[in-house]
């Protein structure tokens, strides 16, 4: 049994408070990614799950059993870290049974379960050849191997494919993807990507300052972000957010900007007057054909990319607004051209001057 609990955790490197009053359930057999941007304490907090860091205050309880004063090696955890940490004077069959020999495993059974795990994870081919010998790629593949191998309750995953080109980095996520669904374990995963955290996770915590900032699916996440820093953070290109303010006019709200007024859905008719921030993500923005629609903004830069393009426009600020396009119809559209957008209502966000969300989109 994986389940883990973290009650009011909290860490302190002297002045420095990392994490803050963590609580939070993780289900037994769930794929759970904290996300976030560097120094937001999230591999602090898994350091403390691992027993690499005590906590300052709080507890962490694995099953029934509060678990702070184990050592790590007692808490049937398996950790992959962000480097890779390979004995290079150690074959990779040498380096994967490696903590089995420190528990004394016999050799046979050993030797069974080395093939397996490099099996599993498509390193048989690798076991006699040295880490110097293999790629980037390869040798995340036996870190994983040499985690599964001790067969723990629980795999603890700490930045593992940051080092990695893209391309790599995607074949691994769904290797670890693969691995979660065949192993039906629990997966504790750190990252700073929220492509990677949207992709793997069964829930998303996303961290901010050491605290936890929201939890959910992925989709409830990107599609009902609580305030400005959740909302900026997830998607690429990330959400269109433009300062302006609300206006009250009779029965209903509009929203202006240094470069546009738009008309707010009819559920943010009692929004307060006063500044706001007005987000869309660049996918609910639509280039209109016929020249009508809500704003007119000048292009500032057209970015092909194959299937789609984007579409950068002069908002007013230093941060431009974007919109995703289909096809390479738009390719040929110039810099400086004003072009008419239509803006999906139903996708509209507000944020207050304080960065919290205001309503909710319908």
């Amino acid at each position: 049994m994986a389940r883990i609990e973290l009650c009011n955790l909290t860490k302190s490197f002297g002045a420095v408070v990392a994490v803050k009053t963590l609580n939070i359930t993780i289900e037994d057999g769930e794929f759970v990614v904290f996300v976030g941007p560097s120094g937001c304490g999230k591999t602090t907090t898994l350091r403390m799950i691992a027993g690499f860091e005590d906590p300052t205050s709080g507890e962490i309880r694995i099953g029934d059993r509060v678990v702070n004063d184990l050592e790590p090696r007692d808490r049937g955890l398996g950790m992959v870290f962000q480097t890779h940490a390979l004995f290079p004077h150690k074959t990779i069959r040498q380096n994967i049974e490696f903590g089995l020999r420190m528990k004394k495993v016999p050799p046979a059974e050993r030797a069974q379960r080395v093939r397996e795990v490099a099996e599993m994870v498509h390193i048989s081919h690798l076991l006699d050849k040295m880490p110097a010998q293999c790629s980037g790629g390869e040798t995340q593949r036996v870190a994983l191997a040499r985690t599964l191998v001790t067969n723990p309750s629980t795999f603890l995953l700490d930045e593992p494919l940051s080092s990695l080109d893209a391309k790599l980095r995607r074949e691994l996520r769904a290797e670890c993807d693969r691995l979660h669904e065949a192993l039906k374990r629990t997966f504790i995963y750190v990252t700073h990507d929220q492509e990677e955290a949207m992709t793997l996770a069964d829930r998303i915590v996303v961290m901010r300052a050491g605290e936890i900032v929201q939890t959910g699916s992925p989709m409830e996440i990107y599609s009902n972000p609580v305030n400005y820093f959740v909302a900026d953070f997830f998607g690429s290109p990330s959400m269109n957010l433009v300062a302006g303010e609300v206006l009250q006019e009779s029965s209903a709200s509009r929203f202006r900007s240094a470069r546009f007024e738009v008309a707010l859905p009819k559920h943010f008719r009692t929004a307060k007057p006063g500044a706001t921030t007005l987000g869309i993500r660049p996918e609910h923005v639509a280039v209109t054909r016929d020249g009508k629609g809500d704003v007119e903004l000048p292009v500032r830069l057209v970015e092909p990319l194959g299937k789609d393009t984007l579409l950068y426009f002069d908002s007013g600020t230093e941060r431009a607004f974007v919109a995703v396009t289909e096809g390479l119809d738009m390719a040929d559209i110039k810099v400086g051209e004003r072009i008419a957008l239509s803006l999906d209502q139903r996708r509209i966000y507000l944020f207050d001057d304080k960065g919290q969300r205001i309503g909710n989109a319908k």
